[in-house]
Order: structure tokens, then sequence, then C-alpha cells
């Protein structure tokens, strides 16, 4: 498909799922509330969106890009590279075919599109869903119109943008009222995820500690996303009859509103949407994730009173199977947890894009 960006408003996020969603839920409102303005997507071919995109009927680029955080010195200084060439591609694109506005949802995908943006001086917004913001995000804020953010605990992080907190955006099948925390009966569910991919770390403490919570705890069953991948290594292990394991879950939302409980790693939008279903969680933060946003946005979530975090680390096996007995023990703890808060993100954001 030949791309026109003349006037259209780029939509730019990606890597994982908590850039990629994100973008999407916009894009779709977006298409709604300013139709006179086709909408692009440009992303990385190596991220969620390059799996994604090409399936979709949204128009897109996916470029030649990697991240370059963790890397080798070696490995790293290619990254830059292919993220300069990206962003020059774009630079000299755009000066011919103009885009009216680019909306950044964070991760490597979105460098070249926000930076080139902020190089011609064409308007850009971004939307930060985590409470340590990324380094794309920290690179291009302080020029952004505004700089929506997920969670409060970004703005300390950002002192020099236009800031303003509207939650971070949810799927369309979380925009609906949930039932209350207190109207679950037994047996109760614990809800187990680790992301659509899997988990090894919390799939190999809930084969170790199953048995002995489900034993303490008669009246729950548990029920265990492990991701495709590890649900072949994990399908043939034993297990207690009430621990029931599927590689993936489609109707997350329908499961969410059936859990007493739910186990979790801390990735923005996950956590948006058990802010949504008004869920108690535990939230075990994925170690050395960029910026270590995963264990501010646990750390956010706690303060907030939604939730505990649980570590990795020496005795985490431990730790985990007391912080879960207790809960699973105590309904009124459970249900002090049980915060829903609509989301009104989506609504929030694009209203700020008469400009």
């Amino acid at each position: 498909m030949e791309l026109d960006f003349k006037n259209a408003l780029v939509i730019t996020g990606g890597g994982t799922g908590g850039h990629y969603y994100p973008a999407i839920a916009l894009a779709e409102a977006a298409k709604a509330r300013v139709p006179e303005h086709p909408i692009i997507f440009v992303g990385a071919r190596k991220g969620i969106e390059g799996r994604q995109l090409p399936a979709s009927a949204w128009p897109h680029l996916l470029m030649n890009i990697e991240g370059f955080q963790g890397k080798s010195p070696k490995n790293a200084i290619r990254s830059i590279w292919l993220m300069y060439t990206a962003l020059r591609h774009l630079k000299a694109t755009w000066k011919k075919q103009r885009p009216w506005a680019v909306i950044g949802t964070g991760g490597y995908g979105s460098a070249p599109a926000l930076l080139a943006a902020r190089s011609l001086k064409i308007p850009y917004f971004i939307h930060e869903s985590n409470a340590e913001p990324g380094l794309v995000v920290r690179l291009a804020a302080n020029r952004a119109e505004c700089v929506w953010l997920g969670m409060d605990a970004a703005e300390a992080r950002l002192p020099k943008a236009k800031c303003r907190y509207v939650g971070t955006p949810v799927r369309e099948s979380f925009l609906r009222t949930f039932k209350p925390c207190s109207d679950l009966r037994q047996p109760f569910t614990l809800l187990v995820l680790g992301g659509s991919g899997g988990a090894r770390a919390i799939n190999n403490a809930l084969f170790s500690i199953a048995e002995s919570l489900l034993e303490r705890h008669p009246g729950w069953r548990i029920l265990h996303q492990t991701g495709s991948l590890e649900m072949r290594r994990l399908s043939d292990l034993p297990r207690h009859s009430r621990h029931i394991v599927t590689p993936f879950i489609e109707n997350m939302d329908t499961e969410i509103e059936k859990a007493g409980l739910v186990l979790s790693r801390a990735g923005a939008s996950t956590c948006s949407e058990l802010k949504v279903a008004g869920r108690p969680v535990v939230l075990i933060p994925l170690p050395h994730s960029a910026s270590d946003h995963q264990k501010q946005n646990a750390i956010a979530f706690v303060q907030e009173g939604r939730g505990t975090m649980v570590e990795q680390g020496q005795g985490f096996e431990v730790e985990l199977l007391d912080v879960l007995s207790k809960l699973m023990a105590d309904r009124q703890a459970r249900e002090s947890l049980s915060k829903p808060e609509p989301n009104t993100s989506v609504a929030e954001c694009l209203g700020d894009l008469r400009f």
C-alpha cells in the first residue's frame, strides 16, 4: 500500500503490548473523532506491531529498528545506527508529506516518529502508561503538546513537560461496569497471569506452591495462564485437580471479572485493566524491565491501596505462598483492595487534539 502522510494522524508505539494496545485504543477512537485525518501507524518490524499490523486494516509503516538498552556496546551501536537511518527517512518523507499530528505511546518503536515530529515542529502528543517513563518519552516529552500520564507518579520524572493524568487506555471489552468483588461466591478463583508470552519464574513458583495453597483453601481454584511456549513444558507435570492451566486467555475481561484475586506481572496495560475491574492483585514486577518501570508501576498500585507486591529473589516462593494464602483466607482484606475506577482516558486524550 502506497502511504501518503499528508494531513494524516500518525500513531506510533510498540515493541511490547503495553505500548501497542493503548495505541490501538487511541487509534480506534480517533478514527471516529477526527475522520477527516487518515490514520497511519509507524512502528518496528520486530515489535508486537510487526506481527499484528500486517493482519489488520490499519495503514502502517514498519521500520527496521530495535531497542538498544541492555545490549552489548557493539549491538547498541548497530541499534543506534538503525534508529538514525529510520529517523532520516521519516524526516525526508515528512518534509514532502507533512502529517497533521503524531501520537506516541512509547517503546523503541515510537522513537523515529516522535523525534522526527520534534525536529520538524509537527504537533505531537505522548501517552506514558508507566510510573517510570522510558528513554524515548524522556527524550521527547519537553516539546510535546501534552504528555498524557497513565500514573500520577510519572509527572515528577518529567519536570519540563506539560503533563496531565488521564489513565491508560484499555481494550473496548473493559469499558463497562464489572460485577463487584463482594458479589463473588465460592468456589473463588485465583487468576494467574504472567503475560501472554508467559513468565517462567511465576509458572515455576505456582507449580511449587499451588498444591499447598489449594489444600489450605478448599473453597478456591486456580486458573493459570502459562503462555503457549511454557504450556508445552508444564502440561504433563503433576498438579492439583483444582489447578487449571491454559496457554492463553482470549476473553480476559470475563475471567478477571470471575476472579477473587489476581496474580500478575505489573505491566501498565494490565494494571489499568485491573483498576477498571476493581480486583485485588498481587503484583510480581518483571526484574530488570526497562528503567525498572514494572517495579515503579507496582509501587504506585500498592500506594493506591489496590494490591500488594512480591519481588523475585531470595525467598520468593515462600513469601508468595504466605501473601497469597493470607489474602485467600481474608475476604475483608480482599474487598478492601477492590477499588473500581472507570476508564475515561481515551476521551481525555482525544479532547486535546483540537489545537
